[in-house]
């Protein structure tokens, strides 16, 4: 929270800050935007490359998503192809990551912010599938 105060102090009151949360589990992200819920304009997650159908306003105001999902291919295993990810998860072993380039898509959220509160007004999840992927 200092951070957040730090901040709003600097920038006034109602300066839109967006948080990012790397992180693997849904629950902490939920409980990052509750925590969080009218202190800042959006708690988006990320980590696990997979897009999440939650979006939604938080009752003090906040934008909330637990993953944005990712931008590339979606025919592999989060955006690497199944054949060079595949004996990892098999064998434990290291093995060289090859970007999967099939079937790809933009993933994120577009978020409308209230200028005079700082406060989200609506999200919406985007999931565009990419000419030629």
């Amino acid at each position: 929270m200092k951070l957040i105060d730090e901040l709003k102090a600097k920038g006034g009151e109602n300066l839109p800050i967006f948080v990012d949360f790397h992180a693997e589990a849904t629950s902490e992200k939920q409980a990052l935007g509750y925590y969080l819920d009218g202190r800042v304009s959006a708690v988006i997650g990320t980590h696990t490359h997979v897009l999440t159908a939650d979006e939604r306003i938080l009752a003090g105001g906040t934008a909330f998503m637990c993953d944005a999902g990712m931008t590339g291919g979606h025919d592999g295993l989060i955006g690497v192809e199944r054949e060079s990810g595949m004996p990892r998860f098999l064998t434990g072993l290291p093995a060289k990551f090859e970007a999967c380039e099939t079937n790809c898509a933009f993933n994120g959220a577009v978020i409308d912010i209230n200028d005079d509160t700082g406060l989200a007004e609506s999200i919406i999840r985007v999931n565009l599938p990419l000419a030629g992927g």
